[in-house]
């Protein structure tokens, strides 16, 4: 797994100005509408391993 998924754009403006901010990990700074937000990764869902078998898809 690599250590940052960068997000490509701003969930508040949609700007794509972004940069890391020093308030810890996946915390992101705007600099078009001067808001922070951290993402997390929070896990897989089960929902979505069990739709993709009953579409008769292969498993992974």
């Amino acid at each position: 797994m690599s250590e940052r998924a960068a997000p490509f754009y701003c969930p508040y403006c949609g700007d794509e100005d972004l940069r890391p901010s020093e308030e810890g990990p996946g915390a992101w700074e705007c600099s078009a509408c001067n808001r922070a937000f951290r993402l997390k990764f929070l896990g897989l869902l089960a929902s979505g391993l069990r739709s993709a078998h009953s579409d008769g898809e292969e498993p992974l």
